[in-house]
C-alpha cells in the first residue's frame, strides 16, 4: 500500500520538492564545474576526436573494409576536418553551455533516483518494484544510445558532410558552432530513441497501446524507420544506411516485446 497521503501535508510536499531540485541543481553545478575545468582535454581528445582519420570507428571500418569489398572507404589517412571560429566569443560559450550538457549526461543517473525518491512513496509495493527497474533500464539505454551516437551516427554523419564536394572552389570549412550543434544533437537524439522500449512500457502500462499495435504497424514502421535513418545518415552507401537502421528497427522489436498483449474477448464481450 502507498503510505497515505495524510502523512506529509501540500507545504511538506512542496518542501520535499525544493530539496528534490536542490539537490538536482547542486549535482549539476558541480559537474558544470568540473567538467569546465577539464574541458580543454575532453575536446581535444573525446569531442574533436572524429576530425582527423585516427578516430577509433575509422579505424575500425578501414579494417573491415579490407575483407568486406562493400564497405565503404575509410582508409584515407589524410581527413581532416578544419573546425573554425567565426564569432568572438565562440569558444568561450561553447566552453560553457559544453560543460553543462556534460553535467547533465554524467548525472542523469542521479537525476532519474532523485525522481525516484520523490515519487516512490505515492506508489503500491509492486508499482516500486517495477518503476525500480524502469529508471534502472531506461538510464542504461539513455547511455547506451549516446555511446551509438558517439561511435556510429556521428562520425558517419559528419564524414560524409564534410567531404561532400559541390565545387573545387569551395575551401571546406567547419565552423565551431555547427560543429558542435550537430555532435550534441545527434549524440542526444540517439538518446532519447533509445528510450523507445522504455516510452513502450509506459504506454503499455495505461492501456495505450498493446503488442498488437506493433505487428499491425511493423511495415509501416520499416519504411518509417529507414527514413528515419536516410535522414540521420545522408551518405548514399547501404551499409551505412543498415548500421543506423539496425539498431532502429532492434529497438523497434524490443519495444514490442516489453508491452502487453492485447487482452482477450471473453463471451460476454462477444455477446455485447
Amino acid at each position: 500500500m502507498p503510505q497515505s497521503q495524510d502523512e506529509m501535508s501540500f507545504w511538506d510536499h512542496l518542501e520535499e520538492l525544493r530539496w528534490t531540485l536542490f539537490r538536482c541543481i547542486l549535482a549539476l553545478l558541480i559537474f558544470t564545474v568540473g567538467g569546465f575545468a577539464s574541458m580543454r582535454y575532453l575536446f581535444d581528445h573525446v569531442i574533436m576526436a572524429p576530425c582527423s582519420s585516427d578516430f577509433i570507428t575509422y579505424q575500425w571500418m578501414c579494417r573491415m573494409a579490407i575483407n568486406l569489398p562493400f564497405f565503404p572507404d575509410f582508409c584515407d589517412d589524410t581527413f581532416r576536418i578544419t573546425v573554425v571560429q567565426i564569432k568572438l566569443a565562440t569558444q568561450f560559450f561553447t566552453h560553457m553551455s559544453s560543460s553543462f550538457w556534460l553535467a547533465v549526461v554524467l548525472t542523469f543517473p542521479y537525476l532519474m533516483y532523485e525522481i525516484w525518491k520523490f515519487v516512490r512513496p505515492a506508489l503500491y509495493d509492486h508499482e516500486k518494484k517495477s518503476v525500480r527497474w524502469v529508471f534502472f533500464f531506461g538510464t542504461i539505454m539513455f547511455f547506451a544510445g549516446c555511446v551509438v551516437g558517439y561511435f556510429v551516427v556521428f562520425p558517419m554523419t559528419l564524414r560524409f558532410l564534410a567531404t561532400y564536394d559541390l565545387s573545387e572552389a569551395i575551401t571546406p570549412q567547419v565552423s565551431l558552432e555547427s560543429y558542435m550543434d550537430n555532435f550534441l544533437m545527434l549524440i542526444f537524439i540517439m538518446g532519447v530513441v533509445f528510450e523507445m522500449p522504455l516510452v513502450s512500457w509506459l504506454l503499455s502500462q495505461v492501456g495505450m497501446i498493446n503488442r498488437s499495435f506493433f505487428r499491425k504497424y511493423r511495415r509501416y514502421a520499416i519504411v518509417g524507420l529507414l527514413i528515419a535513418a536516410a535522414v540521420i545518415t545522408p551518405s548514399g552507401d547501404p551499409f551505412t544506411l543498415s548500421v543506423v537502421f539496425l539498431p532502429l528497427y532492434g529497438l523497434y522489436e524490443l519495444s514490442a516485446f516489453f508491452v502487453r498483449e492485447a487482452p482477450r474477448k471473453t463471451d460476454d464481450d462477444d455477446e455485447a
